[in-house]
C-alpha cells in the first residue's frame, strides 16, 4: 500500500457509492443503460429488479423492463456469484465464461455427492442436445435425463447442466409478477446472430466494471460480490492506472480515476431499496451502508435480503407491502427513532412506491394505497 494513499471516510464511501448507484439522485436513463452501469442487478426473485429500478431512474416504467426482456437486449441468466442477474446481452455474453469456476465451484459445494462416479461430460452433452431441440424447464431437464442415468437425483442432474450450459431463462420468466418455471435456452440460441463475435471478458475488464459500479472497493469487495478469486495479480497489473485510497480501517481501496466521489456531506435523499438489493450484496463489507448491529434484520436465516429504508444514505430499516382485498400498504420497520421530517420523506416515497406497484402499473384507483409504522 502506498504510503501516501489519501484516507477515505467511512461517510465518503458511502456517498461515492450511492453515486455510482444512482440512489443520490434519479437519473435520465433507459433500464438497459442503467443495468448496464451497474453491472447488472441480482435477479431470483421477478418484482425486486423493477423496484431497484424505480429506485433509481427518474419516469421508469415496468413496461420498459419487460420490453428489454422481450427485445432480447436485457437477459435473465446465472450470473456473479453463480447467482441470478439480469445483464445486457453483451455483458452475459462476455462475462459467462470468466464466471465459469464460480459455477463449477456452486454446483460441487451443492451436489458433488450426488454426480460422484457420473460421467459428467455424457450429461451435459446429452443436456445440451435437448436443449438444441427445445428450451425446457429445470424441472424437465431433470426428468429426462434421469430416465437414461436412473437411480440419479434429478435435481442434481439439471444443476449440472445449468452449471455447465449459459441458460437464459426466457420470458415471461423474470417479469413482473411473473412465478412460473422458467423454461431455458442456450445464450447463443436466444440470441442468435448478435452472440456472434463477442469475446469473453478478462478479469481486468471485470475489476474496472465492478469498481465503476461499487467502487472504491477493497480486492475482497470484488470477490464477494463476483465469487472469483485471484484480484491481487489483477489489481497490481491495473495499479498504474487506477487511484488508491486507504479506508478508516486501514484497507486499500482501489477505485477508477475519473470516477464521482462526492462530498461526504452531499445530502442523501430517502430510498426505498428493493430486496436482494446489489448495493447490500457487492461488498465483502457491508459497513459503507449498513451497520453491523443492524446486519440479522436485513439478512434473515432462511436466506431473504429484505427490502431496506435509506435514511441520509445508511440502512435506518426494512420495508415489506402487504396487500388485502383493495388495499396495498407500505409496512416500515424502523431500527432508530426517525425524525419528524425523516418519517415524512419515507412516507412520500413509499406511496409513490405504491402507486408503481399498482396492479394496473397506473396508480390502481381501485386500490387504496397506505403507509404503516410502529
Amino acid at each position: 500500500m502506498a504510503a501516501d494513499a489519501p484516507l477515505l471516510s467511512l461517510r465518503a464511501l458511502n456517498r461515492a457509492t450511492l453515486a455510482r448507484q444512482m440512489l443520490l439522485a434519479r437519473r435520465k436513463l433507459s433500464a438497459v443503460q442503467a443495468i448496464e452501469r451497474l453491472g447488472g442487478l441480482q435477479a431470483q426473485a421477478p418484482n425486486p429488479p423493477y423496484i431497484g429500478l424505480w429506485s433509481r431512474l427518474e419516469g421508469f416504467e415496468r413496461e420498459q423492463l419487460t420490453e428489454a426482456m422481450r427485445k432480447r437486449r436485457i437477459v435473465r441468466m446465472s450470473g456473479m456469484r453463480s447467482t441470478l442477474h439480469l445483464m445486457t446481452a453483451a455483458d452475459a455474453l462476455a462475462w459467462r465464461p470468466l464466471l465459469e469456476p464460480v459455477h463449477q465451484r456452486g454446483l460441487l459445494g451443492n451436489h458433488k455427492r450426488a454426480l460422484d462416479g457420473l460421467d459428467r461430460a455424457a450429461v451435459v452433452a446429452a443436456g445440451r442436445a435437448l436443449l438444441d431441440q427445445r428450451p425446457h424447464t429445470s424441472a424437465e431437464l431433470g426428468q429426462a435425463l434421469g430416465a437414461r442415468w436412473k437411480g440419479r437425483e434429478t435435481a442434481s442432474l439439471a444443476a449440472l447442466i445449468r452449471n455447465n450450459v449459459p441458460l437464459v431463462h426466457l420470458p415471461p420468466a423474470g417479469s413482473w409478477n411473473s412465478h412460473q418455471s422458467a423454461l431455458l435456452q442456450p445464450i447463443g440460441h436466444w440470441l442468435g446472430e448478435s452472440a456472434a463475435g463477442v469475446a469473453p471478458a478478462t478479469q481486468d475488464d471485470l475489476l474496472l466494471r465492478y469498481l465503476a459500479a461499487f467502487g472504491p472497493a477493497t480486492l475482497a469487495d470484488a470477490g464477494a460480490w463476483s465469487g472469483l478469486t485471484g484480484w491481487k495479480a489483477v489489481a497490481e497489473r491495473l495499479r498504474p492506472k487506477l487511484r488508491v485510497f486507504v479506508g478508516e480501517q486501514g484497507e486499500e481501496l482501489f477505485d477508477l480515476p475519473r470516477a464521482p466521489r462526492p462530498d461526504p456531506d452531499t445530502p442523501a435523499p430517502p430510498r426505498l431499496v428493493a430486496e436482494w438489493d446489489n448495493l447490500l450484496l457487492s461488498h465483502a463489507d457491508r459497513s459503507r451502508v449498513l451497520s453491523e448491529a443492524h446486519r440479522a434484520r436485513v439478512f434473515t436465516i432462511n436466506g431473504i435480503v429484505r427490502g431496506t429504508v435509506l435514511l441520509d444514505g445508511f440502512v435506518a430499516g426494512v420495508w415489506k407491502i402487504e396487500r388485502a382485498k383493495n388495499t396495498a400498504a407500505v409496512v416500515l420497520e424502523p431500527f432508530t427513532r426517525w425524525s419528524k421530517a425523516d418519517r415524512l420523506g419515507v412516507q412520500e416515497e413509499a406511496m409513490r412506491l405504491l402507486a408503481f406497484t399498482a396492479a394496473d402499473g397506473d396508480g390502481d384507483e381501485s386500490e387504496r394505497h397506505a403507509v404503516r409504522m410502529p
